[in-house]
């Protein structure tokens, strides 16, 4: 792993797939007009970034179709495999859905690093742009235009005229006075800036308040884990985590609304405690108490849950940061659900940074990368509420808290169009899950596994399941692993459909190895 800001693939990507075009037109014929168009393509600004555009003929005019973006790797060394991959990705995803694209553009950003300028920019990334030509050439699909974009200026990688093109680049046109641009307002689309200012709402904190909250999250530890190894007490976690992150939900209903994202994160910050943030993130690292909290997904829970998950993501901090892929995975999920495609895609990536492994961000950033629809999801969490409500004699839903477990698909084989789903244990066949344990004091580490409690998002065939416990493989002293058969759910094995959106769905599959989005 190169670059773990975004995916658990070798380089890091995300794909915006390809949706139902406006109403009316607009036809963009310069490299200058490709270059502005790319937010408006993407849904953001791309940084540090290679991004693949599909065209497809329509009538003999070219209209666009999936796009695909990877971090650009800090080596040069890996680049022929970052171009080789979304290539790959992107144009065996068209045919598998019967559009193989006719064109392709391609785009390198990047900004220049400290003593550098746009053009020397420009320049270094020539190499990669040549790669991506000659690997979407391989693949019987020309690259009719490669652009270089840095600093505020654009390159033509395929423009031989000095004066087309002059060494210095052209300037960008002024955001938002585009022809593409006054189409795109008018058609709803809007830029949401940066994956950097995205992503900041979901990292860790780097302030003094970080090691007052990774001293509750030891706290919490030391406190917890004797609970949730007894198996009576790890129920009674599960329903004190459920209840706590309720109260703080409508904590955060009952505040102002700030439309400036930044101060909206601050003042849910100063609404969370130490200690309510540590019980949260350690009791959401029990798959149980994560699935149930999973059912906080659309109507008026939306917005508190969003808010809420983000605000766990930014206290994972320091040795606590794989502990993240929960709350993160929780708030992809919630935002593919409200169909905020984007910031989903990002934070499922993020939970697989965090923690390659995670099987519930795996599937459901392979699901969202592919455009199926979320609704076979929420189907199976309502049902699952429905089921837990029954069995308590018909109670409300209240919130959807309960005491039943959806269990999870155990992992297909590398390269398998894995479907989101969930399954009764009876389909998934003698599942079994590990919970770690710990039974003495956390020591300071950089890295420590979770506390899981008793179903983590970890599985592995049968035939590579031991008896009893085995060691840990961070290798810490005194640390087990204990096994705990999964419990069935009520829901039947049924991945989601896809969407029929008009137009083929192309993007490149994340999933890298072991593991996006």
């Amino acid at each position: 792993m190169t670059h773990h800001s975004e995916t658990a693939g070798p380089f890091g990507g995300d794909i915006a797939p390809a949706g139902p075009g406006p109403e009316h037109q607009v036809t963009l014929r310069t490299p200058a007009e490709l270059a502005d168009a790319l937010p408006y393509l993407l849904g953001y600004r791309p940084e540090d970034s290679i991004v693949l555009v599909a065209l497809h003929d329509h009538g003999g005019r070219g209209r666009f179709g999936g796009r695909a973006r990877l971090g650009i790797p800090p080596s040069s060394d890996d680049w022929p495999a970052a171009a080789r991959r979304l290539a790959h990705d992107l144009i065996t995803g068209s045919e598998r859905r019967g559009a193989k694209p006719e064109q392709m553009v391609a785009f390198v950003c990047q900004e220049p690093a400290a003593g550098e300028t746009p053009g020397q920019v420009k320049r270094r990334l020539e190499p990669l742009a040549q790669r991506l030509r000659t690997e979407c050439g391989r693949l019987d699909v020309p690259v009719i235009e490669a652009l270089c974009i840095s600093g505020g200026r654009f390159w033509s990688y395929c423009c031989p005229t000095e004066s087309c093109c002059p060494e210095e680049g052209q300037p960008m046109g002024l955001p938002g006075t585009s022809v593409l641009a006054a189409a795109a307002a008018y058609a709803g689309i809007r830029v949401r800036g940066s994956l950097k200012e995205l992503r900041a709402r979901l990292l860790p904190w780097e302030t003094p308040a970080a090691l007052e909250q990774e001293i509750a999250l030891d706290a919490a530890g030391l406190s917890l884990m004797p609970r949730i190894l007894d198996e009576a007490g790890r129920a009674v976690v599960a329903e004190e985590t459920l209840e706590l992150a309720e109260r703080v939900m409508r904590r955060f209903a009952e505040a102002p609304f700030d439309p400036d994202p930044v101060r909206a994160d601050l003042r849910d910050d100063r609404l969370l405690g130490h200690e309510e943030a540590a019980a949260l993130i350690l009791g959401l690292q029990d798959r149980t108490t994560r699935d149930r909290a999973a059912e906080w997904m659309e109507g008026d829970e939306t917005g508190p849950a969003l808010r809420l998950w983000r605000a766990l993501a930014r206290r994972c901090v320091g040795p606590y940061g794989e502990y993240a892929a929960a709350p993160l995975a929780l708030a992809g999920w919630v935002a593919w659900s409200a169909g905020d495609e984007l910031e989903a895609r990002e934070a499922l990536a993020m939970a697989l940074g965090a923690d390659p492994d995670y099987l519930f961000a795996r599937l459901l950033h392979h699901a969202c990368n592919e455009g199926l629809d979320p609704e076979t999801v929420r189907r199976c969490l309502r049902a699952e509420r429905r089921e837990r409500t029954g069995a308590r004699g018909g109670a409300g839903s209240g919130g959807g808290r309960g005491t039943a477990e959806a269990a999870e698909p155990e992992e297909e084989p590398a390269g398998a169009d894995v479907p989101v789903s969930c399954r009764t244990a009876g389909a998934a066949g003698a599942e079994e899950t590990r919970a770690r344990t710990d039974p003495g004091p956390v020591p300071r580490r950089r890295r420590r596994t979770r506390p899981d409690g008793p179903a983590p998002d970890r599985t592995r065939p049968a035939a590579s399941r031991g008896g009893g416990t085995r060691p840990d493989p961070a290798g810490a002293p005194g640390r087990a692993r204990a096994r705990t058969p999964a419990r069935s759910g009520p829901c039947a094995q049924d991945g989601p459909r896809r969407r029929d959106t008009g137009r083929p769905n192309t993007g490149a599959s994340s999933d890298g190895p072991g593991g996006h989005g």
